[in-house]
């Protein structure tokens, strides 16, 4: 882990050589990694098992109290944004989740509205939630700065990064003491509700929990952490970015979210089924009993009008739109399947048959991907060019990660595949025009390394 402290170490230095924080004012930092989505994505909200490998990028946050009332964000490479708390809180009284949405997030409702720049709902919007649910005073100010090497938009978790470790620095500094678990879900509660992202919660808890060279496991029922998945030797991981922007905020995920919730009502309803989770519906079950009531496709005032809504509180059903049902409900049902055979299969004694599975299972999750509406030009040929490298070049399976619709893919071969792996980033490049970003190599979560605390 050296060389993790070592980077953590190179940013407080550039702290103390800056002219960004008081001086004689201790300053709370704190380190948070990205993440590869090695199997199970969008199933996360269904309460799927899912495994992460935290990423060797990550995002570093610092916080320090001031007397001023403002917050004071500086993400650096951008320009800095000052939040006046009396916009916050006015009167000392935290404005509610919506408001600071549409103030940090959506925009202005009107030319005399504040409006800020929507990254800093992913710093704010964390303070905001500790407010609202750990008693966070908003009346004296912070000044935040955050420098991420996560990059944004490419399915590697930029926002969880940046909001646990921004989040984790301000509890420290403001004395608030806060569980790694409450810390993974008060972040998601932020992305949801803050950012208006209706994300899942594998990417916080990864960003929190993650350890170097393992895979976390995660039944997301809501958050149930289980004992972390070991990379054997003779397989690695590699992630390579389509090039084509990642959003989780983006309508597809939102919709292919709305379309699982959707199914999982009419199966309520219609088959009475009182399984909350359509990840713990088992495949054969759906497959004799279940599909058939389900429709391919329906319209949101259709749906409405026969079941009232869903149970999701992060998505809405829009009469307008015709959603897809069928695919949605089907993918986290047999992506739990997936992840849970995969995870044994990394348990197996070494040997070629088993890599060769392990890579089938993870074509089959990105076909699903496509079945439900979350596929991409990109990521389809970057797993197209990882088939045809195939096991005599050590590479076996390929898919995309997280939300879908571009970001990044992930790869599984031998340790010994980077050639292999290098020449599909160059086909990649002459075949598209752009030359994809490589994550390779791991680091450990907010949980391994703690706050540091450091005074100029």
């Amino acid at each position: 882990m050296s060389d993790i402290a070592f980077g953590l170490d190179v940013f407080c230095d550039m702290l103390r050589a800056s002219n960004l924080f008081d001086a004689g004012i201790p300053i709370a930092v704190s380190r948070a990694p990205g993440r590869l989505d090695v199997m199970g994505g969008i199933a996360d909200y269904s309460g799927s098992l899912v495994l992460q490998r935290p990423i060797a990028e990550a995002t570093f946050a610092a916080v320090q109290r001031i007397d001023r009332p403002v917050l004071e964000i500086v993400s650096l490479g951008r320009e800095p944004c000052t939040v006046a708390l009396e916009t916050l809180a006015p009167g000392g009284v935290a404005v509610g989740y919506d408001e600071a949405r549409r103030m940090l997030a959506d925009g202005p409702a009107d030319r005399h509205s504040p409006c800020f720049p929507h990254w800093a709902s992913y710093v704010a919007g964390p303070l905001l939630v500790l407010a609202h649910e750990r008693g966070l005073p908003l009346t004296s100010g912070a000044r935040i700065v955050v420098s991420s090497q996560v990059p944004e938009g490419k399915g590697v978790s930029s926002s969880a990064a940046v909001e646990t470790s921004s989040m984790r620095a301000a509890a420290d500094a403001f004395g608030i003491a806060l569980e790694p678990r409450d810390l993974a879900l008060l972040c998601q509660r932020s992305e949801n509700l803050v950012t208006g992202a209706p994300c899942g919660v594998m990417d916080q808890m990864t960003c929190v929990f993650g350890e170097r060279d393992r895979l976390l496991a995660l039944v997301c029922q809501p958050a149930r952490l289980e004992p972390s998945v070991s990379v054997p030797d003779d397989v690695e991981f590699w992630g390579i970015d389509s090039g084509e922007r990642h959003a989780v905020g983006g309508s597809d995920y939102g919709a292919v979210r709305s379309g699982a919730f959707m199914g999982l009502r009419i199966l309520n309803a219609d088959c009475e089924v009182e399984e909350p989770y359509l990840a713990n519906i088992a495949p054969l079950d759906f497959e004799r009993e279940l599909a058939a009531c389900l429709p391919e496709e329906i319209s949101g005032a259709e749906f409405l009008q026969h079941y009232g809504g869903t149970a999701d509180t992060v998505t809405y059903v829009e009469p307008g739109h015709r959603y897809r049902v069928r695919a949605p409900t089907a993918h986290p049902i047999y992506e739990r399947q997936r992840a849970e055979r995969f995870r044994q299969l990394l348990g197996d004694a070494e040997d070629e048959a088993r890599r060769v599975r392990l890579g089938a299972l993870m074509y089959e999750s990105h076909a699903s991907y496509g079945q439900c509406g979350l596929g991409s030009a990109g990521t389809d040929c970057l797993v197209e060019l990882v088939r045809a490298e195939g096991p005599a070049a050590g590479l076996y399976g390929a898919r995309i990660t997280g939300g879908g619709s571009g970001g990044t893919v992930a790869i599984v071969g031998r340790r010994d595949a980077a050639a292999a792996v290098a020449r599909v980033v160059d086909a990649y490049a002459r075949r598209t025009g752009y030359r994809p970003q490589l994550f390779a190599g791991s680091s450990p979560g907010v949980v391994a390394l703690g706050t540091r605390s450091i005074t100029i």
